[in-house]
């Protein structure tokens, strides 16, 4: 089994908790699904998070969809003059069988603008 590398990103509308977690939540869900990746299957999660947003660690949304023995880092994204706000990234390392080109990357809402050319 190959380790392939996912990317996604969400641009969340408010910088609160329950709506992190339900967006990132919901980010996370299409990863997977789209990948026919289940949680065992997940090496480990790297968050990023704009400077703007502050409510809560995006990783707790992937603890409350159980996935709680995978390592998961957050970090703060760069703050560059006029990038989108609020958005949340993730890079997921996982195993799969799928060829790279294979591979679903997902960019919801309005993050889709940032990778027009991977984003399915």
């Amino acid at each position: 089994m190959a380790v392939r590398a996912v990317r996604g990103a969400v641009q969340l509308e408010r910088d609160e908790a329950g709506h992190m977690d339900e967006q990132v939540g919901a980010l996370l869900t299409a990863i997977l699904e789209r990948n026919s990746l289940a949680a065992d299957d997940l090496i480990s999660i790297w968050f990023t998070a704009t400077p703007d947003l502050h409510s809560d660690f995006p990783a707790a949304a992937a603890r409350g969809l159980g996935i709680v023995d995978v390592p998961l880092i957050c970090a703060q994204e760069l703050d560059i003059e006029g990038a989108m706000p609020r958005v949340v990234r993730v890079l997921a390392h996982v195993e799969s069988d799928r060829p790279r080109a294979e591979i679903a990357h997902v960019y919801l809402g309005a993050a889709a603008a940032l990778r027009k050319d991977i984003a399915q």
